[in-house]
């Protein structure tokens, strides 16, 4: 099975401008293509997450990623997808997010002996001649077209700023710089980046003509893979400090049954032939070994394997299995803050982490979504004993062991 055939049989292709090129290209490992990823929080997230998976896929056949941090256009934010204009952050910020990033991508890609390169747009972005610009790239760009994109048009309703209008060009002309100065052929990014992408190809096409040849490629799904990650608490990040391995694990144990098929497909390297097969006999529990599967191998790629084996045997012990549950996320209560032993429910749900006040807790246990020790609690006003290791769950995806100290 070729590269390209894998991509396809994974689903992670959507929009291609050059088909043909672009297997011959990526199959021969003679592609050279970047991804760009936006410095907008200090770690990568869920969303991220499929590209990361698709550069490695691609660099293990023998193709060369430019992981492209956005250090330039992050001054600006990008319209597409959003209602409301991004949040401005200063050059400090954007520089210490640049710094996370490049560290937290080391784990996926190689970037030794110039196998892949990380490069941040505002090196050519920042020092950029406004006039210059002006008529170097923005002739080969027609406002009513720009307009047309759905990127825009979302924006047009609440008002696009000028600022923002920008993006489109700034991204266009990363992509003219990474092909003069890097030989970039080919660049990849989510279907709500296509009218973006399709600037860059064509600048490059008018600018520098028929000699010129780049092409472009669009995830499958990647809008969706940015709502991916989610949850009541914010994003599920991959970094074990604001995301630990055990939730991290968690997460993906309980997606819904009807994408857990293609997430194995899109974002693990268990061979597809193998997550075909198990496809064709889905069913009942099925579904919970490969969601675990799943949890295990994608906790293995970002946090390692010892981790993933301890987030896997705290899983089970939860579940009435044989693990261990000494790494599930656990919260100390002093002894003084005990009245003969016990403790308020809400206060304890509070002091877990699973309610920011007592009214959400109250709120909470009101629609059953509080357990202790497998016992659903309907009291808000309820004591619980804490004489040993207690168990509170919030929903089915938060977990907490209560220890006193």
């Amino acid at each position: 099975m070729t590269t390209f055939e894998e991509l396809r049989r994974r689903g992670l292709l959507a929009q291609l401008t050059d088909e043909k090129e672009i297997e011959e290209l990526v199959n021969a490992g003679k592609a050279t293509f970047y991804i760009g990823f936006d410095p907008t929080a200090d770690s990568l997230h869920v969303g991220h997450f499929m590209a990361l998976c698709l550069m490695k896929r691609l660099q293990m056949a023998g193709n060369k990623p430019i992981v492209l941090i956005g250090g330039g256009t992050a001054m600006i934010g990008d319209p597409s997808g959003k209602t409301d204009m991004r949040k401005m952050m200063t050059p400090e910020t954007i520089q210490h997010n640049v710094d996370c990033f490049k560290k937290q991508m080391s784990r996926f890609i190689d970037f030794s002996d110039d196998k892949a390169i990380v490069v941040n747009n505002a090196d050519w972005l920042m020092n950029l001649n406004y006039i210059e610009l002006l008529r170097d790239v923005g002739a080969h760009f027609s406002v009513n077209r720009m307009l047309s994109h759905e990127c825009y048009k979302q924006r047009m309703e609440r008002g696009l700023t000028f600022l923002e209008f920008n993006y489109m060009i700034m991204q266009s002309y990363d992509f003219l710089e990474l092909f003069q100065k890097y030989g970039c052929n080919m660049q990849f990014g989510g279907d709500d980046q296509w009218a973006n992408m399709l600037g860059g190809t064509e600048l490059i096409r008018r600018k520098l003509g028929k000699d010129a040849y780049a092409m472009t490629i669009t995830l499958l799904l990647n809008s969706e893979g940015k709502k991916m990650g989610k949850t009541e608490k914010g994003a599920v990040w991959l970094d074990a400090e604001k995301t630990s391995p055990y939730e991290f694990f968690q997460y993906w144990r309980n997606v819904a049954d009807a994408d857990v098929i293609k997430c194995l497909k899109m974002l693990t390297f268990v061979p597809v032939e193998e997550i075909e097969e198990m496809e064709k006999t889905m069913e009942g529990a099925q579904f919970n070994k490969a969601k675990e599967l799943l949890a295990y191998e994608l906790t293995k790629l970002v946090h390692g394997e010892e981790e993933a084996e301890k987030a896997k045997s705290a899983a089970k012990a939860l579940f009435g299995g044989s693990g261990s549950d000494e790494n599930m996320p656990s919260v100390e209560i002093d002894s003084a803050e005990l009245t003969d032993g016990g403790i308020g429910l809400l206060t304890l749900v509070v002091k877990a982490g699973l309610a920011p006040s007592v009214s959400e807790a109250r709120r909470l246990v009101q629609q059953g979504g509080i357990t202790v020790n497998d016992n659903k609690m309907t009291d808000g006003k309820a004591i619980i004993k804490l004489d040993g290791d207690v168990i509170i769950r919030k929903g089915k995806k938060a977990f907490r062991k209560i220890t006193v100290k």
